[in-house]
């Protein structure tokens, strides 16, 4: 007799960690840069340039880039610059070694620009990282068996989801936007912001659509006689494929999507004037795929004139349980920081999540984090300034029968943020947090994945009765009798003219050893 083996993938994490790293430094405005004397808004991004696994530590080594929007000490005019600052850092982890792959997220948690004078600034930040040792892992499981012999074997149904591909990838977009006719043409480009709405991914044959919106905006200087700033914003729908080997319709994409290098340029239109706004972004793309599947695997078998035991194996399977998205909606009226210089318009707004704590609770993953919302205005003076407001939420995404052993991941996003003017001093804030969850109940089994035959035991069949009346007791079924007594199940429902394998306490079970 033989089994037939059948794989199932699975990806586990093996090891986890965290750090925290603190960031600052004091940095010069570069001579070719006018003075500062206000700061309207900052940005940072981390960039990895390592991520390098040893014994037991992993080492990471980066650097922090800040971009940084100030008023200058000329009237309505602005600049921008941008510090850099450089980090190494050494994370113990527990079960690494050297060549293994870490899965790497991190956050800025704390970002503080100050302006110590006209020439300099200071910047200080907390930047958070999170490792984690994915393992993939390849299980045999017994589906069925090859056999001669007479024997009894039954079967169970698991819904399983596996891991079918895991990758990085990249997708470049490239867009044109050409300003308004109202708008100067560009001397030059002061600030730009860019970001990505509404993204969804789709498995295909062979491939992966993407579809989304992106935003973006842009403060210049204009051209001539008329140089002070302006700005510009449109929002521009995209789509496009993702060639993608293995990938297959109805495959459950788990897609983590974040802007990478993103190159601005100003180009010129037909008319050969600088008024074109060409945008070059790569989105970098963290790719799990998914196939849900009912597996049937053989649960036990029991020989009839061979002693036969089923080897297992315990694993952890994985079945989804939730593949969805929830909205957490804020609105909200807020007052400017700096009062003393009111708002004459608004100009531009950008919001950011920050996630404090994600927990399991009953039917739910409750999320507490705050959106920071930063605002450019017009002041009456024609300045522009920035005012910056931090609004907490908490939200509970519904996830039925989640338990505390689930797994889920969670992907964030700012559907809709709209900001408009009150009065000269306030705000009103409306937004839409959007929150993409994938949860995974994770169930312990016990696999067969091998057999051993033995002849049987002379001593111990000689024991069992030739001919017996069992009465079944509470939760006994026929195939615990067949066993005990190494009966096939078709003679025993023969022998007790019985049509299915239900049976109940107390019923009588007539057992005749042997074939009849």
């Amino acid at each position: 007799m033989e089994l037939v083996k059948k794989k199932i993938h699975m990806d586990r994490i093996s090891s986890r960690a965290g750090t925290q790293v603190v960031l600052e430094e004091d940095v010069n405005i570069s001579d070719n840069k006018p003075d500062a004397s206000y700061l309207l808004n900052s940005k940072g991004e981390i960039i990895m340039e390592e991520i390098r696994a040893g014994e037991n530590v992993v080492n990471l080594r980066g650097r922090l880039v800040v971009s940084i929007l100030y008023l200058t000490d000329m009237e309505g005019t602005c600049a921008s610059m941008e510090a850099v600052i450089p980090f190494e850092e050494r994370v113990n982890m527990e079960g690494v070694s050297n060549g293994d792959l870490i899965l790497t997220d991190w956050t800025i948690e704390d970002l503080t620009v100050g302006l110590i004078n006209s020439r300099k600034i200071s910047v200080q930040a907390v930047a958070s990282f999170g490792l984690e040792m994915e393992e993939h892992v390849e299980q045999d499981a017994a589906v069925d068996i090859y056999h001669e012999e007479p024997l009894e074997y039954r079967k169970r149904t698991y819904p399983v989801v596996q891991l079918v591909l895991q990758k990085k990838d990249i997708f470049r977009l490239k867009e044109e936007m050409e300003l308004s006719g109202n708008l100067p043409n560009v001397f030059q480009t002061i600030w730009h912001h860019i970001t990505f709405d509404h993204v969804e991914f789709k498995a295909l044959e062979e491939k992966i659509s993407i579809q989304g919106e992106m935003r973006a905006f842009f403060l210049y200087e204009g051209e001539g006689d008329n140089d002070r700033t302006l700005w510009y914003e449109n929002t521009v729908p995209f789509s496009g494929i993702i060639e993608c080997h293995g990938c297959r319709e109805n495959m459950i994409p788990d897609i983590r999507c974040s802007l990478g290098q993103c190159n601005v340029e100003v180009r010129q239109d037909f008319d050969g004037e600088e008024r074109v706004f060409c945008v070059e972004p790569v989105l970098d793309l963290d790719i799990h795929l998914y196939e849900e599947e009912n597996m049937e695997v053989l649960s036990d078998i029991y020989g009839v004139d061979k002693e036969i035991e089923a080897l297992t194996t315990e694993v952890q399977l994985k079945s989804l349980l939730l593949s969805g998205s929830g909205k957490c909606k804020i609105a909200e009226h807020a007052k400017i920081q700096n009062t003393e210089m009111p708002m004459y318009q608004l100009i531009h707004s950008e919001g950011e999540i920050q996630i404090e704590e994600q927990a399991v609770v009953e039917n739910g993953i409750a999320i507490t984090g705050t959106l920071t919302v930063t605002t450019l205005y017009l002041c009456s003076s024609r300045s522009i300034y920035a005012t910056k407001n931090m609004m907490p939420f908490q939200y509970v995404i519904e996830a039925e029968n989640i338990t505390p052993t689930s797994i889920f991941k969670l992907h964030h996003s700012i559907e809709q943020l709209t900001v408009t003017m009150l009065d000269s001093d306030e705000l009103d804030v409306k937004a839409a947090l959007q929150f993409k969850v994938i949860v995974f109940a994770v169930q312990k089994s016990n696999l067969i994945t091998d057999i051993k035959v033995e002849e049987l035991d002379l001593n111990k069949l000689s024991e069992l009765p030739g001919m017996v009346i069992y009465i079944a007791g509470q939760g006994d079924t026929l195939w615990d009798i067949g066993k005990r007594y190494y009966v096939p199940i078709a003679q025993l429902k023969e022998v007790n003219e019985l049509v299915t394998e239900d049976i109940k306490a107390g019923d009588k079970i007539l057992v005749v050893k042997g074939s009849i």
